[in-house]
């Protein structure tokens, strides 16, 4: 049987995993971090709105020249404009609702985390259609990146162990439930792909942006032995040595020779002895 060595300074028992937390962090910096998330947000949608005004005033022209279409080598870098592109009003009004409040949600612990998940979750859901979708179709739309940011609401919670998270997503995941059925393959204009590879790119997302455990300093670790012989704990770099030499090096001094009152350096000999030196 081999014998697996213990992490340092966790004295041979395993580390310990992150503890279940109420704390939901500073209040004056959630505060600032829910500002930026709201005007992220609405600038977000300002954005969106303006391309679909100039879209429509076209006669939805743009979707012709960057929709993403299944399997067309051409068309993979439309995977970071087909978001932006709506194909009716009715479509970017479905869409902008849940976009600003899921979005919201997921960019209120930090702007730099949800503009890593928002890269992500366009990725997964763009790539995703790409693969299986039927050849030929095309997707425009945001409803990916939404249900990315759906995965990544439900799971940041269990992931960070933040029970205030694990609430606001089962809050959300009942609220938003009849979303759900548009997941699964079904006719019609909706599609359902990239809805899946949006939900996978949120829990991914999830597990890649949680947070982790500042590492511990490791402690000094005494043996039994020398603890029962009275030894002194060495701090890191220096040697162990029991109380009683330590007491004695530092209480005593040898005895240097005798100095001659003749010698012409006497003085500086007395001098520096006096000093300890």
């Amino acid at each position: 049987m081999t014998n697996k060595p213990a992490t340092p300074g966790s004295g041979g028992r395993p580390a310990s995993r992150k503890a279940w937390s109420l704390d939901n962090g500073q209040p004056e910096i959630l505060v600032a971090n829910a500002t930026r998330a709201f005007f992220v947000m609405l600038g977000f949608l300002v954005v969106i709105w303006a391309i679909q005004i100039a879209n429509a005033a076209d006669g939805y022209g743009l979707n012709a020249s960057y929709e993403l279409v299944a399997r067309s080598v051409g068309s993979l870098p439309h995977i970071l404009t087909a978001p932006f592109l709506h194909r009716s009003w009715t479509h970017i009004e479905g869409n902008s609702g849940p976009l600003f409040i899921f979005g919201f949600l997921a960019a209120y612990r930090g702007i730099g985390k949800f503009l890593i998940l928002t890269l992500i979750v366009i990725l997964t859901s763009g790539f995703t259609f790409w693969l299986i979708a039927p050849s030929n179709e095309a997707v425009v739309g945001a409803s990916g990146v939404v249900f990315g940011y759906f995965g990544y609401i439900i799971v940041r919670g269990l992931f960070d162990r933040h029970l205030i998270d694990v609430l606001v997503g089962a809050v959300m995941a009942l609220c938003f439930a009849y979303q759900f059925a548009v997941l699964l393959p079904q006719g019609g204009q909706i599609s359902w792909q990239d809805h899946v590879g949006g939900a996978i790119g949120g829990v991914l997302g999830g597990w890649l942006l949680r947070e982790r455990r500042a590492a511990k300093q490791p402690k000094p670790v005494t043996s039994p032995a020398a603890t029962a012989s009275g030894a002194v704990p060495a701090s890191p770099g220096t040697a162990m040595l029991p109380a009683s030499q330590s007491g004695k090096q530092s209480g005593k001094r040898g005895k240097r020779p005798a100095i001659d009152p003749a010698n012409p350096r006497a003085d500086l000999y007395k001098e520096l002895d006096d000093l300890g030196l």
